[in-house]
């Protein structure tokens, strides 16, 4: 009798161990579909880790780009703005010296000096020639009746520094550019550091000998890995980038 119940215990033992393998093998979390599972995950994850780190490199080259052409820019629109106030300041010696030879013409012409006024407008006209700028020579016929000066002419002072604000805009665009590129570069910096946070988890997963244990590990790196990704999908691309330039395309 004490044999036979021993061996039905044994029967017992084995079948429960049946019962339970098969109740393993039923839940969707079994010990090799997780290494499989972590596998996949480990090579889709290093591939986006590479990824982000490649386009936030062509981020930070683009941001120096940017920023060079924009210190560039800034340097030649400082310059013009020099230039056009150089020039300014010329234009406005060279009309109170006009309105020298207008007071002299115009004495002249009082005291019946005709041939003396001719000279004096004939000289007024080559100085204001030699040295006037296209600038001033276009504002003096825009002069209306009430004018005493072509600096009284709409715009005529914007005049002398149109080059420059040009420049100066231009440099302010790039400057903008490079510091979005900055950010997006940043932004795909954090994204690696996160990948690198994901690549770790699923790197773990193995040592925790609990199914449920190795299950709650493997969610959170998918989940982790499946919202960065999200994330990553909106930050924009470098500017002017295409893949298939990188193939001959």
């Amino acid at each position: 009798m004490a044999e036979k119940t021993k061996e039905n215990t044994n029967d017992e033992i084995k079948q429960d161990d049946k019962n339970g393998k098969k109740e393993e093998k039923k839940g969707f979390f079994s010990a090799n579909r997780i290494e499989v599972l972590v596998a996949i995950f480990l090579g889709i994850t290093a591939l986006l880790t590479a990824w982000a780190s490649w386009i936030s490199s062509l981020h930070g080259g683009n941001q120096a780009t940017n920023y060079t052409k924009s210190n560039n820019l800034a340097a030649e629109g400082n310059a013009e703005y020099n230039a056009g106030l150089q020039t300014y300041l010329s234009d406005l010696l060279t009309w109170n010296t006009v309105m020298d030879y207008s007071f002299d013409q115009s004495l002249a012409e009082a005291n019946g000096n005709e041939l003396e006024a001719q000279l004096i407008a004939a000289k007024l006209d080559n100085y204001l020639d030699q040295n006037g700028s296209p600038i001033l020579a276009q504002a003096a016929l825009e002069m209306t009746d009430g004018m005493s000066s072509p600096f009284e002419v709409e715009g005529m002072l914007d005049r002398y520094y149109e080059s420059a604000n040009v420049l100066l805009e231009q440099s302010k665009t790039f400057l903008e550019e490079g510091q979005k590129d900055n950010s997006n570069g940043d932004a795909y910096n954090l994204v690696s550091v996160i990948y690198s946070l994901v690549l770790f988890l699923l790197g773990i997963v193995g040592i925790f000998k609990g199914i449920p244990n190795r299950a709650v590990v493997l969610i959170i790196a998918i989940i982790g890995l499946i919202l960065t990704t999200i994330y990553m999908i909106t930050i924009p691309l470098p500017t002017g980038f295409s893949l298939g330039s990188y193939f001959g395309g």
